[in-house]
């Protein structure tokens, strides 16, 4: 064999050897965790930024339909759609619903992300991961980012983008969990009336 020949070699054996340290060692960290539709969702934690910075685990969810968002106070996108995630709360709250936003930023204290909250009129539970823990365990790829958890913790719907909580396709899926009919949903009294959310959400936008 060639002196070419067996440094071609002893490169090929090194490269793979690398590629197999890298593959044990995505698999020992998790990675392989497929965050999919009907998938178990991945484990969080985050802080309140209420002062308290109690942590909240999606452990503490269980047992209820939850919208988990994933957003950015510096997002536009996720700016934009807020208004009609807030009146999709206000209505359906009353049947179980739960939503908890977890804010990525990252230097943003924890006081900036609740002014910010408070600004929008949000009411549901807003929470900060500055280790953008949340991220890798939902392999986030943008932002905003929603995931409809059912009550047995399983993904149910995946949204990238900012999302029109009032679209019908959106709140029939989301009574369809809670169990709670269009009928009962438009007799409560804090439905929100849709062309008016609607209309928070397009002027949030501009």
């Amino acid at each position: 064999m060639s002196i070419r020949n067996q440094w071609a070699v002893v490169i090929a054996a090194v490269l793979l050897l690398g590629g197999a340290l890298y593959a044990f060692e995505w698999v020992s960290s998790g990675s392989t965790s497929h965050v999919a539709i009907g998938a178990p969702a991945p484990a969080f934690s985050a802080t309140t930024v209420d002062g308290a910075r109690q942590v909240r685990r999606l452990a503490d969810y269980r047992g209820h339909v939850t919208i988990l968002n994933i957003w950015a106070t510096w997002c536009e996108p996720c700016k934009a759609e807020m208004p009609a995630l807030e009146h999709l709360y206000q209505a359906l709250a009353p049947a179980g619903l739960k939503v908890a936003a977890v804010s990525v930023d990252e230097t943003a204290s924890d006081d900036s992300v609740a002014t910010y909250a408070r600004s929008l009129g949000l009411t549901f539970d807003v929470l900060h991961d500055t280790q953008y823990t949340i991220e890798q365990a939902y392999q986030v790829v943008g932002y905003p980012s929603s995931y409809l958890i059912d009550r047995d913790g399983r993904i149910r719907a995946i949204w990238l983008g900012a999302k029109d909580w009032t679209d019908p396709g959106v709140t029939a899926l989301v009574r369809q969990l809670l169990g709670v009919s269009a009928e009962a949903a438009a007799g409560n009294s804090r439905e929100p009336a849709l062309p008016a959310a609607r209309a928070a959400t397009r002027a949030a936008a501009n």
